[in-house]
């Protein structure tokens, strides 16, 4: 390749890189749809009505924004049941943003979930458990190597496999299941992901059983008493008062 030709490929490829960072920069621009990002940025899922609210904006105008903050790959979208929630692409997005936040010197606010602290602390979603210990369950094991995520689900790796096995579930049986293995599951009320799938469901049936958790007669609740948490944090390897946890 000549001297020239390589010119010309490298300022074509930097006039593209220079119009993709305007196209960006547009969409982040825009007031309704900055307001959307920045309310995104506690790692809370939202759905596009509450995003609107955020906004300022009727359900329409919200559509077309997010439509655009998708195709520009600023937001994905999840899909739990009948709803979908938006979240922020990516840990890219979310340090421009903060960055572009410190420019502007601008704090945002804090995510405040309405849900009752019965249902809020533990529950059940289906067959497995959710709620905030759920939501810190999950985190430990993304943390600790246990799990990693794959295209839209949850893989084991080995000290997973071993941890797990140790606990005394039947990883072959549970894989043998027709359902899947291990997934994540956006939480009702933490807007963020607990554990789901064959794995979660193994999971809760082992919490009841050791009693670490007890079920509400009356309701989804899952009570969480203070040995019990104790006992169910020291099996899974997590510190006694591990973040998130409520003093015991």
């Amino acid at each position: 390749m000549d001297a020239a030709r390589a010119r010309n490929i490298t300022t074509a490829a930097t006039a593209n890189a220079d119009d993709r960072l305007a196209r960006i920069a547009a969409a982040i621009a825009e007031p309704a749809r900055a307001r959307m990002l920045c309310s995104l940025l506690d790692g809370h899922a939202r759905t596009s009505t509450e995003l609107s609210v955020v906004a300022g904006i009727g359900a329409s105008t919200a559509s077309a924004h997010l439509a655009r903050l998708q195709e520009d790959s600023l937001l994905r979208q999840l899909a739990q049941g009948r709803h979908r929630y938006y979240s922020l692409a990516g840990g890219e997005v979310a340090a421009a943003l903060e960055a572009l936040l410190v420019v502007a010197g601008v704090q945002r606010a804090p995510f405040v979930p309405n849900t009752p602290d019965r249902l809020r602390e533990a529950r059940t979603c289906y067959d497995h458990m959710a709620g905030a210990l759920a939501v810190m369950l999950n985190d430990h094991f993304l943390a600790a190597g246990w799990l990693a995520e794959e295209d839209g689900a949850y893989v084991l790796s080995a000290e997973g496999e071993t941890r797990f096995g140790e606990l005394g579930l039947d990883m072959a049986a549970l894989r043998a299941q027709r359902r899947r293995f291990a997934c994540p599951c956006l939480d009702w009320s933490e807007r963020r992901p607990h554990l789901g799938g064959a794995l979660g469901a193994a999971l809760l049936r082992l919490a009841l059983q050791k009693g670490w958790v007890e079920q509400d007669l009356d309701s989804r609740a899952l009570g969480v008493a203070p040995q019990g948490r104790r006992r169910m944090l020291a099996a899974l390897g997590m510190p006694a008062q591990a973040p998130g946890a409520a003093p015991a």
